[in-house]
C-alpha cells in the first residue's frame, strides 16, 4: 500500500481528504513477474511484485530539493547525492530538447560520475540556473578533482514554461539552485506545483485553454533488494493516464470531457506549429536505484524506462516534446540484474508521472486534479 510520507499536505490543500484516499487507493502493487526474489522479511506473494511505498530515496543517497517562483510560475528541482557522486546516463525520448552538460550522462565520457541533476523551468533560459548549484558544490569541495580545485559536474535539462502561466520574463535563477541544494532531501519531498513543475502544463493538444495543471511526481519501487526512485515533470502535450489506461488529466472539450488527445492528433485535428505556446512541452525524469550497474546498463535502463511515459502518457516523444530520462546509480556497491532494474524503474516512474498530475493544483484557469470539484 502506498504511504505518503513524502506528502506534504500544503501542496494539496484544495484537494481535500477524498484526494488522499483516492492516492492511498491507487498506490496498488505493480507485478513484474514470480522470477523476481525477495530477500529479508516478505511472503512469497510479495516477491513477485514491485512495492509502490513512499518517496524515501534515502536507501539510494539520494536527496530532492525544489525551488518555486509562484508568481512567475517556474521553477527548478535539483537532484543530487547525500553524501557522494553518482553515475549517470540519459536518454532523448523527444525531439524538442533543451540540455546542458548532457554529453557527460554518456557512457563515452571521459568523466564517469556527476554531482547532481537539475530539472529545470524557464526554457532554455532557465539552463543558467545550474550556476548556482555548481557555486553550492564548490563551496564544499564537490566536483570532478582538477589539481588543487574540482570542477562540478551536473547536467540539466529543462521544460518550457514561458506559456500559458504566469510571467514569460520569468526564469529560474542561480540563488534558487543554490538554494534548492541547501534544502534538499532524502524524504518528505514536496509533490505537485512546486519546483520545476510549477508552470507545467498536460494535455494541449486541444489549445492551452483545455489543457490541465502538470507538475512534479516522487515515487519509489522496490523488489527485493532492489530499488529504484523517479522524479518527474511532467509538462506534456499529451494527455496522462492512470494504470488502467484511463485519461485522468488532458485535453477537455467544452463540458469538460476528456477529448483524447493522441486521437485528435491522428485524426489531423492538430495543425499548429512551434510558434503556438500551446504546443511547447516535455516531460523530463530521472530514475535511480540503489543497485550498481555498469555505464553502459544504466545507459539501457534510462532507455527502457521511457516505457513508463508511453504508457502513462499519449502521446508521448512527438516533435513538440523534449522528453528526456537520467538514469543514476552509486559508484560502488551490489550489482543486481539490469533487466529487473529496468522493470522496477519503469514501475516507479509510472506511479511518479501519475503522481504528478493527482497532486497538481490548478491556477491561472488551468484546473488541476488536486482542486476541488475536478472530476477524477
Amino acid at each position: 500500500m502506498l504511504r505518503l510520507r513524502s506528502l506534504r499536505l500544503q501542496h494539496v490543500q484544495h484537494a481535500g481528504r477524498d484526494a488522499l484516499r483516492r492516492l492511498c487507493r491507487e498506490g496498488t502493487c505493480r507485478r513484474i513477474g514470480a522470477g523476481a526474489r525477495a530477500h529479508g522479511r516478505g511472503t512469497s506473494a510479495e516477491s513477485a511484485t514491485v512495492r509502490c511505498v513512499s518517496a524515501d530515496l534515502s536507501a539510494i543517497g539520494l536527496a530532492v530539493g525544489h525551488a518555486t517562483d509562484e508568481r512567475g510560475a517556474t521553477g527548478l528541482t535539483i537532484v543530487r547525492g547525500e553524501r557522494a557522486p553518482f553515475r549517470c546516463a540519459a536518454a532523448v525520448i523527444g525531439r524538442a530538447t533543451g540540455t546542458r552538460e548532457l554529453h557527460a550522462a554518456s557512457p563515452y565520457h571521459l568523466v564517469d560520475r556527476v554531482d547532481a541533476v537539475v530539472l529545470t523551468g524557464g526554457s532554455a533560459y532557465g539552463l543558467d540556473a545550474t550556476a548556482g548549484a555548481m557555486q553550492w558544490m564548490e563551496e564544499r569541495g564537490q566536483g570532478y578533482r582538477v589539481g588543487a580545485g574540482v570542477v562540478p559536474i551536473i547536467p540539466a535539462a529543462v521544460i518550457f514554461d514561458l506559456a500559458p502561466l504566469g510571467s514569460p520574463t520569468a526564469r529560474p535563477t542561480p540563488a534558487m539552485a543554490y538554494d534548492a541544494c541547501e534544502s534538499a532531501s532524502a524524504t518528505n519531498i514536496a509533490e505537485g506545483s512546486v519546483g520545476a513543475g510549477t508552470g507545467a502544463t498536460v494535455g494541449k493538444a486541444a489549445g492551452a485553454s483545455r489543457a490541465m495543471k502538470g507538475g512534479v511526481g516522487v515515487a519509489r519501487a522496490q523488489a527485493g533488494d532492489v530499488v529504484v526512485g523517479a522524479v518527474a515533470v511532467v509538462n506534456a502535450l499529451g494527455d496522462v493516464r492512470d494504470a488502467r489506461g484511463v485519461i485522468i488529466a488532458g485535453a477537455r472539450d467544452d463540458a469538460g470531457r476528456f477529448l483524447d488527445g493522441a486521437r485528435l492528433i491522428a485524426a489531423g485535428g492538430v495543425d499548429r506549429k512551434f510558434d503556438d505556446g500551446a504546443l511547447r512541452n516535455t516531460t523530463i525524469a530521472v530514475v535511480a536505484t540503489s543497485a550498481l550497474l555498469t555505464r553502459v546498463e544504466l545507459s539501457q535502463l534510462a532507455r527502457a524506462s521511457s516505457a513508463a511515459l508511453f504508457r502513462r502518457i499519449t502521446p508521448t516523444g512527438t516533435s513538440f516534446d523534449g522528453d528526456i530520462v537520467f538514469a543514476v546509480c552509486p559508484t560502488e556497491g551490489a550489482p543486481a540484474p539490469a533487466p529487473q532494474v529496468e522493470g522496477v524503474a519503469v514501475a516507479a516512474l509510472e506511479e511518479a508521472v501519475e503522481r504528478a498530475v493527482r497532486l497538481a493544483v490548478g491556477r491561472d484557469g488551468i484546473p488541476g486534479l488536486a482542486d476541488t470539484g475536478v472530476a477524477r
